[in-house]
């Protein structure tokens, strides 16, 4: 059932909407990943399709979201 309040508001259009979607596809990522993810990056380091740059940006861009959460 659509929610007329949400939808008044844009629906999945807005920061919000955008931000519970965001937050259901990763709920989703975590619930099917398998495996240790520390050593999933260590592999993308290793075979070059990650860059130690972009692991960083990533690393400070965890932090962020991270406080969004508490």
């Amino acid at each position: 059932m659509a929610n007329p309040f949400f939808d008044a508001l844009g629906g999945g259009n807005t920061p919000i909407g955008r931000f519970q979607q965001m937050m259901k596809q990763f709920n989703q990522f975590r619930s099917s990943f398998q495996g240790d993810p520390k050593a999933e990056v260590e592999k993308l380091l290793q075979s070059g399709k990650m860059s130690q740059r972009q692991l960083n940006q990533l690393q400070e861009m965890a932090k962020q979201f991270q406080g969004l959460m508490k």
